[in-house]
């Protein structure tokens, strides 16, 4: 895939929508430029799990895994 973007003044670059979506980076995101013989590579920079901030969020009584979640379900049609 081949994007371009402008440089504006500042040195600053938007980057293309399909791009940010292949990286996976949303607003705030870090990016790493790497450079060697062969150019210049972007990739994020990941510290955690993307998803690491969810987790322990919402309901506490509900456990942990797929089996979990589909007891939780089941006892709620019950009710």
């Amino acid at each position: 895939m081949e994007k371009e973007a402008k440089i504006t003044s500042k040195g600053q670059i938007t980057v293309p929508l399909a791009i940010r979506r292949v990286l996976g980076v949303h607003p705030g995101d870090l990016l790493l430029f790497e450079s060697d013989e062969d150019g210049v590579r972007v990739r994020p920079v990941r510290s955690e799990s993307r998803f690491a901030k969810y987790r322990r969020i919402g309901n506490g009584r509900i456990g942990s895994g797929r089996k979990a979640i589909q007891r939780w379900g089941r006892e709620m049609r019950g009710r």
